[in-house]
């Protein structure tokens, strides 16, 4: 259940984020539920692999190549899926960084309040 809220939400923040952001196309409210889709099987699987391998490089920059790697994510899924366009990497960049904002956010939300 938490895991299906987490996607519709990501979705909305997708939506939001693409209203304003002139850079981001999206077409339809199906394309931003793969894209919150895609987004999550990325981070899962392609983000672990792609950190372990720019390890060095992430160190040089002090983990800012994170951020990179996070615009790579953003590009690579509008490669996938139909129905959403980025325009170049820096709107990417700035996409991922409004996204993770949004999600930090709205999944606050989702949190279990433990009883003191």
């Amino acid at each position: 259940m938490k895991t299906l809220l987490r996607i519709l939400l990501t979705s909305l923040a997708v939506l939001v984020i693409a209203h304003f952001l002139t850079g981001i196309t999206i077409d339809s409210y199906t394309s931003a539920i793969l894209v919150a889709i895609v987004l999550g099987f990325l981070r899962v699987i392609v983000k672990p692999i792609l950190v372990i391998l720019t390890l060095p490089v992430t160190v040089l920059t002090l983990g800012l190549f994170l951020f990179v790697i996070n615009a790579l994510m953003v590009l690579l899924a509008g490669a996938i899926v139909p129905g959403f366009v980025v325009s170049g990497f820096w709107i990417a960049l700035l996409f991922s960084l409004l996204l993770s904002l949004f999600q930090s956010v709205l999944f606050s939300f989702l949190r279990d309040k433990k009883s003191k």
